[in-house]
């Protein structure tokens, strides 16, 4: 007699071993890459099974998405040069009419040719807006961003919550950024747990936002991860983030 086959994970439903045709749809597991299902009712009766195999995958697919060298800083591209913005927060600024973080240079540029065209008061490069001319007034522009579900007007919100000594409602915009996508807001939160400023000391979440913050570029997130596996040891780990993170 011929031995059997092994399932075929990859066309076929790791739990019942039907194979994906016509109407048939598998879907993977929801924390690795090994195997496919038909049905969460095939996925739950599989889970014993499976679960080893599944933490191990998950670690080694977090791992390689830890240590890939991102493309760009988290910062991106100024909006309107398209160049890349410096990691140097002195060499741009962040536009509280549209929350476009735009370079130094541009900015130059721009109060130049207003200068030149006899514009009068200075207005954003981007969107052609006044700049505010009070606090109020800017601080006003940046909370109808805010409303707008903008994530770097919220990141920014934060940021001023902090600096009054807010801690809980900046630890709820930064959350609220984080979800959005801004990674500086994931930076951020990682400090509090840190800290335990406007949420009890946690390291498990700690670091979970600096990994996130890595991922996405942050350099600082990256470096503190570095010191995070030399403390631990690893020394392995933490100069792969800081070669990285150079």
């Amino acid at each position: 007699m011929a031995e059997d086959k092994a399932v075929d994970t990859s066309s076929c439903c790791a739990s019942c071993g039907i194979a994906a045709v016509d109407d048939i749809k598998l879907k993977e597991c929801d924390d690795c890459d090994l195997v496919k299902y038909c049905s969460d009712t095939c996925q739950k009766e599989h889970k014993t099974q499976h679960e080893e195999a599944c933490k191990k995958r998950a670690a080694e697919l977090r791992n390689e998405l830890l240590f890939k060298q991102p493309e760009r800083n988290h910062l991106g591209d100024c909006p309107i040069c398209y160049l890349p913005l410096p990691l140097d927060i002195t060499k741009s600024s962040m536009t509280t009419c549209c929350s476009k973080i735009i370079c130094c240079g541009c900015y130059v540029a721009n109060l130049v040719r207003e200068a030149k065209a006899s514009l009068g008061n200075a207005s954003c490069p981007f969107c052609r807006k006044l700049f505010p001319l009070t606090e109020e007034e800017s601080d006003k522009q940046n909370m109808e961003r805010v409303e707008m579900n903008d994530p770097v007007a919220i990141c920014h919100k934060g940021a001023q919550q902090m600096e009054e000594g807010n801690y809980t409602s900046a630890f709820e915009y930064w959350s609220k950024a984080a979800e959005l996508g801004d990674f500086e807001a994931h930076f951020k939160l990682a400090a509090m747990y840190h800290y335990g400023r406007g949420v009890e000391k946690d390291e498990g979440n700690e670091i979970h936002h600096l990994e996130e913050a890595a991922i996405h570029g942050v350099a600082s997130a990256r470096h503190r991860l570095g010191w995070y596996e030399m403390s631990n040891e690893n020394s392995v780990r933490a100069a792969k983030h800081w070669i990285i993170a150079a």
